[in-house]
């Protein structure tokens, strides 16, 4: 049989990549080259923090035509993106006031009051989604409050992945597992709670029908002529990246590291009593009937802005600097909010030290090491709350995603949570949409054999656990 050609566009909230894979069933052969990449990040208008979509459509699809001048033909593309931020359309199809980024700062103080109004337990047993102060449900109560005018012009939600797919094939889907990061989609009926969007006074006919992925969405036309499947994925890229990790059992965890952290489970139940509520704990949609029970982590987004900030040529050789500091020195709580968009993480970071210690990291090396030890502070953490609620002690912790290529931060990890950890594969999220079209087109059975697939073509490395005195750890 001839290859089978995909392409996954996997958007970040950093940057962007357009792959392209080639699957022969025969040999069992999956490959993954990188045939564009682009930049991507929110830009301010002196205002609000917001997405340029036009840019992301251009680079997409200047992707694309580069694999079509190869003379490749394409049998599929699918798309994944982050969560919560979202399109509003006219009936034209045009895009209804800016597209705003998760962390501009217009839903400051916004959730306390809506929790307020419907109650945080009630918000909590309708949806099962974690509180952030800039899930979906309060960007749109903060648009209703300072933008009331758009309802008369609006008539289409979408979420980012699902607007990129209506660019290509001029069709509408609302895919399941973005869709679930709203906090607005109910999570026993899987459909949009009707309370909620009463609460907010927005049409449901907004939000349309919701669609488990693997359906064939539309076609794309290229400058060929060519009319190729575009299949609607696991448009979340933490779903797309879950389904690439190697999980074996019912003790194996995830960490999906990037920009953020996405440390979780797979469960066939959401996990929503009061203990996970007190831990904030999420149960976003996965696929074959999982879910995603997760925690959101800040992340290595810490470490990119320090890094920018303070213009980092050489990153390995800071981790390696790092690496020689005296350990657990400074530690901080990566999901303070005051680390979501400051105007300098460096000064901020010193500031929380200063808080907690009395002092400040002296140099960048310092500095950095407080990011990697209370990282993994939070993991060990995170971990043990995900083992109680499930009542499975975690043994093996799979970290995935570009985050994943960090050796230190993957070894202190093992050793303050105590697990075997292995790492890879590095595109995760593109591998994991690569690998629910291949399912779809039939060439693969299931995500069991896609993992397998896999594992047996891209590298994993391992970690085992070192011995660390409690007087580091307390």
């Amino acid at each position: 049989m001839a290859n089978r050609y995909i392409a996954a566009i996997d958007l970040g909230a950093s940057s962007g990549r357009v792959m392209l894979s080639s699957y022969r069933s025969q040999t069992g052969k999956l490959t993954l080259t990188e045939i564009h990449r682009f930049s991507n990040g929110y830009k301010s208008d002196g205002k609000n923090f917001c997405w340029d979509l036009t840019y992301l459509e251009q680079e997409i699809i200047t992707g694309l035509n580069k694999i079509i001048q190869q003379d490749i033909k394409l049998d599929s593309i699918g798309i994944d993106t982050w969560g919560v931020d979202y399109v509003l359309l006219d009936k034209q199809g045009q895009i209804v006031g800016p597209t705003y980024s998760y962390r501009d700062h217009r839903t400051d103080n916004i959730m306390s009051k809506v929790q307020d109004d419907i109650g945080l337990e009630n918000i909590y047993q309708k949806t099962g989604i974690q509180f952030l102060t800039f899930n979906t449900l309060y960007q749109l109560r903060a648009m209703m409050l300072e933008s009331p005018e758009w309802l008369s012009r609006v008539t289409d939600f979408v979420m980012i992945p699902d607007y990129l797919i209506y660019r290509l094939t001029g069709v509408l889907n609302r895919e399941y597992t973005n869709a679930t990061t709203t906090q607005l989609v109910n999570v026993t009926t899987q459909d949009w709670d009707k309370d909620l969007l009463d609460y907010l006074g927005i049409p449901r006919k907004w939000f349309g029908d919701i669609s488990k992925p693997g359906n064939q969405v539309g076609y794309w036309k290229s400058a060929k002529g060519d009319h190729i499947p575009v299949i609607a994925v696991a448009s979340h890229d933490t779903a797309s990246a879950v389904i690439a990790a190697p999980i074996i059992n019912l003790h194996s965890a995830y960490l999906c590291s990037g920009t953020w952290s996405l440390m979780g489970l797979e469960s066939k139940q959401p996990l929503i009593s009061k203990q996970a509520l007190k831990a904030n704990i999420t149960n976003e949609g996965g696929v074959d009937g999982n879910y995603r029970v997760l925690k959101n982590i800040m992340g290595l987004w810490l470490f990119q802005r320090v890094c920018a900030e303070n213009n980092v040529k050489d990153i390995i050789e800071l981790i390696a600097s790092a690496k020689q500091e005296q350990p657990f020195t400074f530690l901080i709580n990566p999901n303070d909010p005051r680390f979501l968009n400051p105007d300098s993480m460096t000064e901020t970071i010193k500031q929380v030290c200063l808080e907690n210690s009395g002092q400040t990291p002296k140099n960048l090396a310092q500095l950095v090491r407080c990011i990697f030890d209370s990282l993994a502070h939070l993991y060990r953490d995170v971990l043990h709350e995900l083992s109680t609620l499930s009542g499975n002690p975690i043994k093996t912790l799979h970290i995935v995603g570009g985050g994943c290529q960090n050796a230190f931060l993957n070894q202190l990890c093992a050793d303050l949570c105590n697990v075997n950890v292995t790492a890879g594969p590095i595109e995760s999220s593109a591998l994991g949409n690569i690998g629910y079209q291949l399912i779809s087109l039939g060439e693969i059975a299931d995500i069991d054999a896609l993992r397998q697939l896999i594992s047996q073509n891209f590298d994993t490395k391992f970690y085992q656990p070192n011995f660390i005195e409690n007087f580091y750890i307390n």
